[in-house]
């Protein structure tokens, strides 16, 4: 046996029926400083300013790896011209 009960209400109507908070405000407040944040964001990703911070950073590690390849191979030759 099948019982089919169909409720034709509002998700408010729901919400209030049922005893549940409504947490549309703080959805609305929460949605509005993701906004915020998103927004504010969007300056830092000017081209110019990502260039100046990634760059740098990019341009010491490959001179690192530089000097290291560098010291290496000459060690290597060091030891290699004293056999």
């Amino acid at each position: 046996m099948k019982i089919t009960i169909n409720v034709d209400c509002t998700p408010e109507e729901a919400r209030a029926f049922l005893g549940l908070p409504d947490v549309q405000p703080m959805q609305q407040a929460l949605m509005q400083e993701v906004q915020n944040r998103m927004l504010g964001s969007l300056n830092a990703m000017d081209p110019e300013t990502m260039m100046k911070t990634w760059l740098p950073a990019g341009i010491q590690g490959v001179e690192q790896i530089q000097k290291m390849f560098w010291s290496q191979m000459a060690a290597a030759m060091g030891k290699e011209g004293k056999k």
